[in-house]
């Protein structure tokens, strides 16, 4: 037998036991960008695509323990942040990351594109501490808004949002009008039209936008590269018009295994 090796991305995240978000999510967007998925458990939740019935938190110790086990084993190549809930987690969070020597994805999770907190004040001001830790952090509009400390195009928050937290910035306006996210890495600025496209199912594209560009960095993607495929990844599995549930349904993860997707 001829063994191999292949490049890991591990996710830090909340459990969606439908599928479309969360580390779920994300372990099959690694699956489906070319990577080994690793997960560590922040949180499990209830809910489906029309309702979230719960949210439960994991233990610090047990997070820590999930993820510290899994790393001092099979090393990852990058990580991807995502729903972490608490400020003891995103504490527990910190103390691990900091020791691992791989590029962070961190999807902040804190504001929801309508709006509304997902954290609270002292939760918040704990992210705002990993931030200046990780390499890109990926928010919607309302929370680049909330990180630039002032309201203004999406360009001119991730200037400010740099100028912060000395972090490279995704900053994500597919609920605008106009679906471009622009990428500032505090030396240029990187603008990535994308479609507009009529499909109602789109639960979870912050998870796996920022799971797929941490997929892409751990094969070795310099982060503008790896931004532009996750991008076209996103738009593929959208695209692709998978239609399940009641509400805002999931994406087609898979789509790309059937040959639908071919990286640029």
């Amino acid at each position: 037998m001829k063994f191999t090796k292949r490049p890991v991305a591990m996710a830090v995240a909340g459990l969606d036991p439908s599928g479309g978000a969360g580390l779920i999510a994300d372990i099959k967007t690694f699956l489906a960008n070319g990577v080994y998925g690793m997960g560590a458990v922040t949180c499990v939740t209830a809910q489906n695509t029309v309702k979230v019935s719960s949210v439960n938190p994991a233990s610090p110790e047990v997070l820590e323990d999930e993820i510290m086990t899994a790393v001092e084993d099979i090393k990852p190549a990058a990580i991807k942040i995502g729903m972490i809930g608490t400020r003891e987690l995103i504490q527990t969070v910190r103390r691990c990351v900091n020791v691992l020597d791989a590029p962070i994805v961190l999807d902040p999770v804190m504001i929801s594109s309508s709006g509304t907190p997902l954290l609270d004040g002292d939760a918040i001001g704990e992210l705002e501490k990993l931030i200046p830790e990780v390499n890109l952090v990926t928010p919607n509009f309302p929370e680049a808004e909330y990180l630039a400390g002032e309201k203004g195009s999406p360009e001119h928050l991730a200037e400010l949002i740099w100028e912060r937290y000395h972090t490279s910035v995704l900053v994500k306006g597919g609920h605008l009008s106009a679906p471009v996210d622009y990428l500032y890495d505090g030396s240029s600025l990187k603008k990535y039209p994308g479609l507009h496209i009529e499909n109602p199912n789109t639960h979870g594209t912050g998870c796996t936008l920022s799971s797929a560009i941490a997929a892409n960095l751990a094969k070795g993607q310099d982060l503008a590269s790896s931004v532009r495929l996750a991008k076209e990844y996103v738009t593929t599995i959208i695209s692709a018009g998978l239609d399940l549930g009641a509400g805002s349904g999931p994406m087609d993860h898979g789509a790309v295994l059937r040959g639908d997707f071919t990286e640029g």
